[in-house]
């Protein structure tokens, strides 16, 4: 008797239609248009990414051009020149100005560390693979939500810590395959130098994401491209010319060399002018976790453009 009623209430049509309407409810959420928006969004993000490393490990391992600061200064300039005129033709607290007057301090500071973000990731390509750089650089995921927990009271579940843990083991495999790969080829040191400007990259990027996050969600878009490509371009252009005049001289331009030039840029552009787009609609946590999909990019570029021959390690890092 206790077994038939135990089973009653699942064969009661009212519950059934219950179950089939929270069915409906998570299936709507699943496939609704603000959803499918950041998917197709997300996927627009990786292709960029993967295009900046594809044009990076061109430029690096066939024209030897080691000019990381170059890449990116031509970025920022780009922003400027966009983003920045944008915001020069605004009057009022939203004007260029205004922000200049009142918050050039904190934006330098944000500037610096994006500015550094991306020579370590394009430097890294100096020293090792597209597929290492491209797989390491999710170690920004777990410094990511360590920041968000404090600075924007982002709150995770049990699952969130377990996709952090593995993350973290998916590195150690990544250096560790480095490392193997690297003494066959007789260079694991260069290779783990490699390794660490991707890791110390991908946690300055964490740093500039959560800041980016804050500004689009609390202020405008533009502001932020704006205010980085003015001050972006000002750091940049420093360092630029600290660290890579003698290099930029050696650079053996052609048509093909300025063409790798461009598409870094455009892709590059593109990345951070659509970023903001899809962080203010969903989070930065949440657009690094979708991009992730630009490894499986550039591991098949990597396979079939540059010839690599992958450690079973890789394999099993691109899993975690």
């Amino acid at each position: 008797m206790e077994d038939a009623e135990a089973r009653e209430p699942l064969g009661n049509p009212e519950n059934k239609a219950a179950m089939w309407e929270r069915v409906g409810c998570l299936a709507r959420k699943l496939f609704s248009w603000k959803v499918l928006k950041i998917l197709v969004l997300g996927q627009m993000l990786s292709l960029f990414i993967c295009g900046t490393a594809v044009t990076s490990q061109y430029l690096a391992e066939i024209y030897k051009v080691d000019t990381p600061m170059l890449q990116s200064f031509i970025n920022y300039c780009l922003l400027f020149l966009v983003y920045t005129v944008w915001l020069a033709f605004r009057k009022g607290e939203n004007g260029l100005l205004y922000i200049v007057r009142n918050k050039w301090w904190k934006y330098i500071l944000l500037a610096i560390v994006d500015v550094e973000a991306n020579y370590s990731i394009v430097k890294a390509y100096q020293f090792t693979s597209i597929t290492s750089v491209q797989l390491l650089d999710c170690v920004g995921i777990p410094v990511l939500m360590a920041l968000s927990w404090f600075i924007l009271r982002s709150r995770y579940r049990l699952i969130h810590y377990l996709a952090v843990v593995v993350c973290l083991l998916g590195v150690g495999t990544m250096v560790g395959a480095d490392v193997l790969a690297g003494r066959e080829q007789g260079k694991a040191s260069d290779m783990l130098i490699g390794d660490v400007l991707v890791i110390l990259g991908a946690a300055l990027y964490a740093v500039s994401n959560v800041c980016e996050e804050y500004v689009v969600k609390n202020l405008t878009r533009e502001e932020f491209l704006g205010m980085l490509g003015l001050f972006g371009t000002f750091v940049s252009g420093i360092q630029l010319m600290i660290v890579e005049y003698n290099a930029i001289g050696n650079i053996q331009w052609d048509w093909k060399v300025g063409l790798l030039f461009a598409a870094f840029a455009l892709c590059m552009f593109s990345l951070y002018s659509v970023m903001p787009v899809v962080i203010r609609i969903s989070s930065a946590t949440s657009v690094n976790l979708g991009i992730l999909t630009a490894d499986m990019y550039s591991l098949l570029f990597g396979l079939f453009l540059f010839g690599y021959s992958f450690s079973i390690l890789y394999i099993l890092a691109f899993v975690k």
